[in-house]
């Protein structure tokens, strides 16, 4: 696994097959020595992260494997870049993705499950589902499984209950 310097931005790597369950590691970054902590495995402490699930980003020219978790309420999805926020960086030199392209919402129905719903973020290339591109202010309904296509990039929506 890759995780990448808050202070630096340098990459650090390490084998978390070597690591069970839920962990905090601490790192020390071999080009600036800024000490960071890193939260692996399920999240014991609240259940949600746990239940909300993860985008898988799939390999291609442009990014490497990457799985991505997502949290409850709007999560904006786009490419990572210096100084913009959002909720899920997705690194990758696919300038065809825009910094804030899609919005994942999660929520919880009436019966406590969750719910997620894909909305473009009046992105300049769409936000395609399935290969299907979404209208203007458009939102579906996805499950686990899920086909989304930014730009050059694709990536996999996984939900907690899949994984049980």
């Amino acid at each position: 696994m890759r995780i990448r310097c808050p202070k630096c931005e340098a990459y650090q790597v390490f084998d978390e097959a070597r690591y069970q369950g839920a962990r905090s590691l601490v790192f020390v970054c071999s080009q600036c020595r800024k000490q960071f902590s890193v939260q692996i495995g399920a999240n014991s402490a609240t259940g949600d992260e746990e239940d909300s699930g993860h985008i898988v980003v799939i390999e291609n020219r442009f990014a490497y494997r990457q799985e991505l978790p997502l949290s409850m309420g709007d999560n904006i999805i786009g490419r990572r870049y210096p100084g913009t926020t959002v909720q899920v960086p997705i690194e990758t030199s696919d300038t065809s993705m825009d910094h804030r392209h899609c919005v994942i919402n999660v929520k919880r129905n009436r019966r406590g499950e969750p719910v997620y719903t894909l909305r473009d973020n009046r992105s300049l290339t769409g936000t395609f589902l399935n290969n299907d591109l979404l209208g203007d202010n458009e939102r579906r309904v996805i499950t686990d499984g899920a086909i989304v296509t930014l730009g050059a990039t694709t990536f996999l929506l996984r939900t907690g209950e899949a994984e049980e």
